[in-house]
């Protein structure tokens, strides 16, 4: 059993011991570009008191043990919404309406399933909990003909409960995050090498229910395609997938699960491909005269079946930032695109592949910008999230989001959200992308958005956001790419998938959730 991970300050990202002000250098072009206008401190407010009966939380007790029923504010703020700017700033305004009225704290499969039926017995809500990082309103669950809403933190579903050296496979409980489930990978020579923006506090089980994608997903896959079995607790019963590694049994029902968001079954257990530890380790930069240019070299590799194990290239607005400093690129002024390329697997296959694509990339017009573009980035990859806490500090209204389209459609698709955002998040603002997740077909645009708080910076958001969503349905790309549909991207998955998928998405609900308490309100239109 693994050790108790850092709890995330409930109106801010990530370890509160990491929390700091914006660098004096950064604080300068802050207020050069964006004004100062320091918040003040945030306070936590008080919490309503819980609506559950005390009979109900009595048998919770009996069933997991009291210490493993918590109804005190401290736990349930720490369980109220994700850790999307519009999350924090509903907390930092002091406002946990979104508050459950207890958390509760299985430690099994079968614990699970008992909580879901007591749930189901006295309708209550019940919003599985991994680690909190949902950007997309992924964890508020709408009260209305319930009882009261349960926090199903998974934090004591921790093991590793096999690994496969033949068939390369381990088998992970829910409630690992990130660092943890390394760690027991390492320890017996594995890794899975899937490492989100979130992965410092992300969880196994929140990987799979949201098709999580990490910063090595050229090379290793998305999560969903690393998972070849799962177990799930529904209302309904026990669902165990996952004999095979392929069939041709019917749909593939892991599909059903994997980027449910919790509303269809609460996932007990992973099993996913893993591959030996890296022995060695390589990230360099690579520079193009535009975003064109880069990104039709990616969609070369990856046509060529020469990706990396990390690519990712910014456009000319966010290179700016990351090249600021001319030491990176060799003491040449920072223009164009920036590119980082990855190579990660033994001396030799490193070797192999790095040849392969910087050839390819010398013939298409790339300029080699060393190794300290790509360790700059490895080494602060995990920061960004601590940066838009400090913006917000300063008055500056940080956010991202994320959307895939083909390669025949990513020009349109980029010229229309950044139009979209640009006319509405008011002046200053400034609109960057970068492209981090590739394939032979296409890609995903991931953008990120600083501009200067209104009085209502939530308003200013969703505005600026919804002209976005609006503008990706226009371009007929996706909604979402990897962050999830949570509360925030379901006015517009409808338009997506069409009249007849959601009568199919309802259709499941209704069957494996007939009682409705999975995560009501959440992904399902």
């Amino acid at each position: 059993m693994t050790s108790q991970p850092t709890e995330m300050h409930p109106s801010r990202w990530g370890d509160p011991a990491r929390a700091t002000a914006l660098p004096a250098e950064a604080r300068g072009l802050v207020e050069m570009v964006f004004g100062a206008d320091d918040r003040p401190a945030v306070t936590d407010p008080p919490l309503a008191p819980p609506t559950i009966d005390t009979a109900v939380l009595t048998r919770l007790a009996d069933l997991l043990g009291a210490e493993n029923v918590r109804t005190d504010d401290d736990t349930r703020r720490l369980r109220t919404r994700g850790k999307s700017t519009p999350d924090l700033l509903r907390a930092r305004a002091g406002d946990l309406t979104d508050a459950p009225d207890a958390v509760v704290r299985p430690a099994s499969h079968e614990e699970v399933a008992a909580v879901l039926d007591l749930a189901a017995e006295h309708r209550l809500a019940v919003v599985p909990f991994g680690g909190g990082t949902s950007v997309t309103g992924g964890l508020v669950a709408r009260r209305d003909g319930l009882a009261g809403v349960l926090s199903l933190d998974l934090v004591r579903m921790k093991r590793l409960i096999a690994v496969d050296h033949v068939s390369m496979t381990a088998t992970l409980e829910p409630g690992l995050r990130g660092p943890e489930a390394e760690a027991l990978l390492a320890a017996e020579g594995l890794t899975l090498g899937h490492y989100p923006q979130s992965f410092e506090f992300a969880s196994i089980g929140g990987f799979a229910a949201t098709r999580s994608s990490g910063q090595s997903s050229a090379g290793f896959g998305r999560f969903d395609a690393l998972v070849v079995g799962l177990s799930v607790a529904t209302p309904r019963g026990r669902v165990d997938l996952g004999s095979a590694p392929a069939n041709a049994a019917g749909p593939d029902l892991r599909q059903l699960f994997l980027g449910s968001e919790g509303t269809l079954g609460v996932i007990t257990a992973v099993t996913v491909r893993v591959r030996p530890l890296a022995e060695t380790k390589v990230y360099e930069g690579w520079r193009w005269p535009s975003f064109v240019d880069g990104a039709a070299a990616m969609r070369t590799l990856a046509q060529a079946g020469l990706l990396p194990t990390v690519l990712r290239l910014s456009d000319e607005a966010e290179s700016a930032l990351n090249l600021a400093d001319p030491g990176a690129i060799g003491g040449e002024a920072a223009t164009g695109c920036l590119m980082i390329t990855g190579y990660e697997g033994s001396p030799a296959a490193v070797e192999a592949k790095r040849a392969a694509v910087t050839a390819l990339l010398t013939s298409l017009g790339g300029s080699p910008a060393g190794e300290q573009p790509g360790e700059k980035w490895v080494h602060g990859r995990f920061d960004a999230p601590y940066l838009r806490d400090s913006m917000l500090d300063a008055g500056v209204l940080v956010e991202t989001l994320e959307t895939a389209t083909f390669w025949s459609n990513v020009d349109a698709l980029y010229s229309g959200v950044k139009t979209a955002l640009e006319s509405t998040l008011g002046q200053p603002s400034l609109v960057l992308c970068h492209i981090s997740h590739v394939y032979e077909t296409g890609c995903s645009l991931y953008f990120t958005v600083a501009a200067k708080e209104t009085d209502d910076p939530l308003a200013q958001w969703q505005v600026a956001k919804a002209a976005a969503c609006d503008a990706i349905v226009d371009a007929g790309a996706t909604i979402t790419h990897h962050h999830a549909v949570g509360t925030d991207h379901k006015p517009w998955l409808a338009a997506e998938i069409g009249p007849v998928g959601v009568s199919v998405l309802r259709a499941v609900k209704a069957d494996l959730d007939p009682a409705g308490i999975l995560n009501p309100g959440v992904l399902i239109p």
